[in-house]
């Protein structure tokens, strides 16, 4: 018990941390979505390497760096996340810093019906009735929102698609997330380094002295990004997945609040169209979720 609430306690804490993090990148709203991805990208790997060296973990960091160097297939699913991650950072950035947090929580409503559709072309794992249904009717909200604003929804569909691509990829890598997110960070850290080297060159750089504040608030891009992984993972290792699972609407809910309330956001009829399919989506697989998971009990507790 006390391990599932210290897992609880971490994973709530990550998703808490995750819903937060618009409130972060506004402070750095003068600096370019590209300038403060690269400088998240550069911190989060140092930051991930004294994380390893404080837990002790650096020789066996080492160890799983030459299997990977070793095993060619892996290494090309390694620099396949790291290229969806940065994507995935990318556009949240650029939409959190463009006044597009809204759109933001719906992509990240969307994460988990993406993410099942996800298990059932790559892992071939099959779904129910209900579950196929909930799948419809968020893909259904998302129609409708592309009719009512006349375009296509790119930020929550890209924020969507690019996480849940992550995962079945970290699924089929099966690494271990503190190495894990130390390597996907290293794969693009010779680009973020030149980025930001170009421009400090040209003059255009926020890193500098003159302005401490935003240096300091770019340097801390690395904590916040490390941090909810490490309880995440944490969270993960102790918790069941539907309670897990349960927990992640956390964040996109904080976030949606934020928007509206916070940041003045406007709350479209498209938006209310898209979440109302959406809500009625996810509350449709949770209990076609809850029911399946009832039965397997029951059927394990009369095998026993």
């Amino acid at each position: 018990m006390k391990k599932r609430n210290l897992g609880l306690t971490a994973a709530v804490g990550s998703y808490l941390l995750w819903g937060l993090l618009p409130v972060y990148w506004k402070q750095l709203s003068a600096v370019s979505a590209y300038e403060i991805l690269s400088h998240r990208i550069i911190w989060s790997f140092f930051f991930m390497l004294m994380i390893l060296s404080f837990m002790g973990r650096m020789v066996s960091f080492w160890e799983e760096c030459k299997h990977l160097w070793a095993d060619k297939s892996r290494g090309a699913l390694l620099a396949l996340a790291s290229f969806l991650i940065t994507a995935n950072w990318c556009i949240f950035i650029w939409a959190v810093t463009n006044r597009h947090v809204v759109d933001t929580s719906v992509g990240y409503y969307m994460n988990p019906l993406v993410s099942v559709l996800l298990g059932v072309v790559c892992f071939h794992e099959r779904l129910s009735k209900m579950k196929w249904f909930s799948i419809a009717v968020a893909a259904a909200g998302i129609g409708v929102m592309t009719w009512e604003l006349g375009r296509f929804p790119l930020i929550a569909v890209g924020l969507a698609s690019t996480f849940a691509l992550y995962g079945a990829v970290k699924k089929k890598l099966n690494l271990d997330a503190f190495y894990s997110i130390t390597l996907e960070t290293f794969f693009v850290l010779p680009f973020a380094l030149a980025y930001v080297l170009s421009l400090g060159n040209d003059g255009m750089g926020h890193f500098t002295v003159d302005d401490l504040r935003t240096a300091v608030f770019l340097i801390g891009a690395g904590a916040v990004t490390a941090t909810p992984l490490v309880l995440f993972s944490i969270g993960a290792n102790d918790l069941p997945l539907n309670v897990l699972g349960f927990c992640q609407y956390i964040s996109p809910s904080i976030t949606l609040l934020l928007g509206i309330f916070l940041f003045g956001e406007p709350f479209t009829r498209a938006q209310v169209s898209a979440f109302s399919f959406i809500w009625s989506a996810l509350a449709v697989f949770t209990i076609a979720d809850w029911r399946e998971r009832k039965f397997l009990e029951k059927r394990g507790m009369s095998a026993l």
